[in-house]
């Protein structure tokens, strides 16, 4: 049966707890940013006008991935990419975003949802520059809600467990790419996508 209401939903899942309720905070403590302070990656959700949904994925050095403008607002630099910037156009048409930020071997997640603009330039981007490198934008975020996520989710899936992955056999990047576009040179993919050279245009 497909689920349509708030009371359906709550009837089979219940209701939080004191303390989940209460986690959720409107501006930033000092143990969320020392979080922020040790994240390497995050994901970027956005929605259009029209409700289509886009997440991203953002990785830097930590203390390059954000910038903690005050207790309310936090940047997040952009770098050289693919420019399709899905994300962004979204952010111009409905400015509400939600953020994961994640710490290699840890379950717990940091959320923080708000409203987003999008600047190019600022007094901190000097402090996000990589090997010489400031960001060519970056995602200004008016927090709305912060809180922390609890591990399950990673300690179902065992992530930080290098005993529980996969062999690597999967098809590489390139050969992805070949199958998705029969049409495009093989040899020129493998070298597209080889991490010496994706190494050479992080920054």
């Amino acid at each position: 049966m497909e689920i349509t209401s708030a009371e359906q939903l709550r009837a089979i899942v219940g209701e939080p707890v004191d303390l989940v309720i209460k986690k959720v905070k409107s501006h930033l403590y000092d143990v969320h940013r020392e979080w922020l302070a040790s994240t390497p990656m995050m994901f970027l959700a956005t929605a259009d006008g029209r409700g289509g949904v886009d997440v991203s994925p953002k990785g830097d050095p930590a203390g390059a991935l954000v910038h903690v403008i005050d207790d309310t607002r936090i940047a997040i630099p952009e770098r050289p990419g693919n420019k399709r910037v899905d994300g962004y156009l979204n952010i111009l048409a409905h400015p509400h975003v939600g953020t994961v930020f994640i710490v290699p071997g840890r379950g717990d997640t940091l959320r923080i949802n708000g409203s987003a603009r999008i600047v190019d330039d600022g007094d901190y981007f000097d402090d996000l520059a990589v090997k010489g490198k400031r960001p060519i934008l970056a995602v200004e975020i008016d927090i709305e809600q912060v809180f922390f996520h609890c591990a399950k989710a990673f300690m179902r899936s065992e992530l930080w467990k290098p005993e529980s992955w996969p062999d690597d056999d999967l098809p590489s990047t390139a050969q992805i790419a070949k199958r998705l576009m029969p049409e495009a040179d093989e040899q020129a993919l493998e070298e597209r996508y080889a991490e010496a050279n994706y190494r050479k245009i992080l920054y």
